[in-house]
């Protein structure tokens, strides 16, 4: 079979145009072409008035019609010979754990890392336990629209906490810019479709499932964990790690204890916090886990009309049900030398409250499969680093979330309304007191006025010198009546726990840091990478134990 990769076509082209295109690029004929199967499929939106779809594509030929292609296309990069993309169980065969007397792996949180993990290890026969302090989906469902709808905080069960991870509550992006060889992408897609996300998330460029479909999802990925043997315990948070020292430098996991006061032993422990674990990584600190200080963004979220986006993106094309409703990806680099950056898009989506603290406000960005919301929204953030911006010891950084979502809270009202204001009040620096077009959709509610208290004053100058510079890449960027709404802290984990070659920490052994509180990860789909590759580490390490 071979790959055939940047093949482009008109936006509305035929069937039969994509056949056609096929057999020209080959040079075969008809009966040649015994099959093809779409492998990915983007767009290239550059041109509006000429929007091309790009395919890659797996097509099946006789085998020395094939064999002749791929002579007269050595060394191209457009035709080759179809990679295997099936994942396989590395270092042992499937099922071939447990052995007799083995301790169970525990994996700690029940995100989209935790949940691969711990689906890896089940699936190989290990029977993980899973420690996840919030609730199972359909309950911190429930536990957020309290928030949302009454203001009323489950500090155990919200947007950062609870079965699914951040993830849940967000636009459900699966895509990722991590290299990834081994094709792990396809083992996670593929086990989203099995458990209810549609097809499409295996070839279109930019895969998304929304809010909705992950909460069915992640249910059923857990109902597979516990019919494989494995263990998920909801409501429970973890007091502290068992550690045994080896000498001054080094240690090694044993164990576990509860918040319940229940004790659990094991020596191969996956750490899937997620970056919002606050108080776990302060325990891990003073237990003397070796971790480090790392960058992070802050900054607000914005809201547009999602019409504005569309135009702006496609033109005549906008509405077109394969470009569907239109994303952007933005980077402004400041005459201070800054960076501001467009983060988590959420095209047709809502801004929600994601604190998980009391009297603090956070904000983050979600929407739903269909994407059919007013307005389109994103945090516009700026890059910030550790030892310029929060110098000091290495959980400074969550000081200065904590600091900026109190501010945030204060100035919305102290009832988790959020501070909010007009793009053009923001750039002309004037306070906002009436909304414009843009309704903006934050719940429980939003209160106006001036957004240039919530930030450090390097950010928001950054912001000011931004907005008009994306505004001539997307027209309408910067029009008067867009929303800001503050503030946006949790766009990744201000914590690295470093780990080794073996992905376990650098001071502990058996303790293996994982996903985006650990500092290896970035969204739903490269936290499922890791946790795939953690959990392979586990099992690989378990058979050198057996050797031994």
């Amino acid at each position: 079979m071979l790959r055939i990769t940047e093949l482009k076509l008109p936006l509305n082209h035929t069937d039969d145009d994509l056949n056609n295109a096929i057999m020209s690029l080959l040079s075969i004929d008809e009966s040649q072409l015994l099959s093809f199967s779409l492998f990915k499929r983007g767009y290239d939106a550059r041109k509006k008035k000429d929007i091309q779809l790009v395919y890659q594509l797996d097509v099946s030929l006789e085998q020395d019609v094939e064999d002749g292609i791929l002579i007269k296309f050595e060394g191209s990069n457009s035709v080759k010979k179809s990679p295997n993309t099936d994942y396989h169980f590395v270092g042992h065969a499937e099922n071939s754990f447990p052995t007799e007397g083995q301790q169970r792996p525990i994996v700690i949180g029940f995100g989209p890392c935790g949940i691969l993990s711990a689906l890896l290890l089940a699936q190989m026969g290990l029977k993980p336990i899973v420690i996840e302090r919030g609730q199972d989906v359909r309950q911190r469902t429930k536990d957020t629209w309290g928030l949302w709808r009454k203001e009323k905080l489950n500090t155990e069960s919200n947007v950062q906490f609870g079965e699914g991870g951040a993830g849940t509550f967000s636009d459900g992006k699966l895509y990722s810019q991590v290299k990834d060889k081994r094709f792990l992408s396809r083992k996670v897609l593929s086990e989203f479709v099995k458990s209810g996300a549609p097809e499409e998330i295996m070839y279109v460029s930019k895969p998304h499932i929304g809010t909705f479909k992950l909460v069915t999802m992640v249910e059923k990925m857990r109902a597979e964990i516990i019919a494989l043997g494995g263990e998920v315990r909801f409501g429970e948070r973890v007091e502290s790690l068992l550690r045994e020292d080896i000498n001054e430098e080094q240690g090694k996991i044993t164990g576990l204890t509860l918040a319940s006061g229940n004790t659990l032993y094991s020596r191969h422990i996956i750490l899937a916090i997620g970056h919002s674990a606050r108080d776990t990584f302060s325990m891990l600190s003073k237990q003397g886990i070796y971790m480090e200080a790392k960058p992070f963004s802050i900054g607000y979220r914005i809201e547009h009309p999602q019409s504005v986006i569309d135009d702006a993106r496609f033109g005549d094309n906008a509405g077109h049900p394969i470009l569907g409703a239109a994303d952007y990806k933005l980077v402004h680099h400041c005459k201070d030398g800054r960076s501001v950056y467009s983060f988590c898009m959420c095209p047709g989506g809502t801004v929600v409250a994601a604190t998980s603290e009391e009297k603090r406000v956070v904000t983050n960005g979600m929407s739903q499969y269909s994407r059919n919301e007013r307005n389109a929204n994103s945090a516009i953030v700026v890059g910030i680093d550790p030892e310029k911006d929060y110098p000091g010891n290495v959980l400074a950084g969550i000081d200065l979330q904590r600091d900026l979502e109190s501010l945030a809270y204060e100035l919305g009202g102290e009832n988790y309304h959020a501070p909010a204001q007009l793009v053009g009040d923001f750039l002309e620096n004037k306070a906002s007191t009436v909304i414009g077009s843009v309704v903006p959709s934050y719940k429980p509610g939003i209160k106006l006025g001036d957004l240039s208290k919530a930030l450090p004053e390097f950010a928001v100058n950054a912001i000011r010198e931004a907005i008009p510079a994306f505004d001539r890449k997307i027209k309408g960027f910067a029009m008067a009546d867009a929303i800001l709404t503050g503030v946006e802290t949790r766009t990744s984990s201000p914590i690295c726990i470093r780990r080794d070659g073996n992905f376990q920490s650098m001071n502990t052994l058996g303790l293996f840091p994982a996903g985006e509180g650990a500092g290896y990860a970035g969204g739903i789909l490269s936290a499922a990478i890791d946790g795939i590759k953690v959990a392979e580490a586990v099992a690989k390490d378990l058979l050198a134990l057996e050797t031994k």
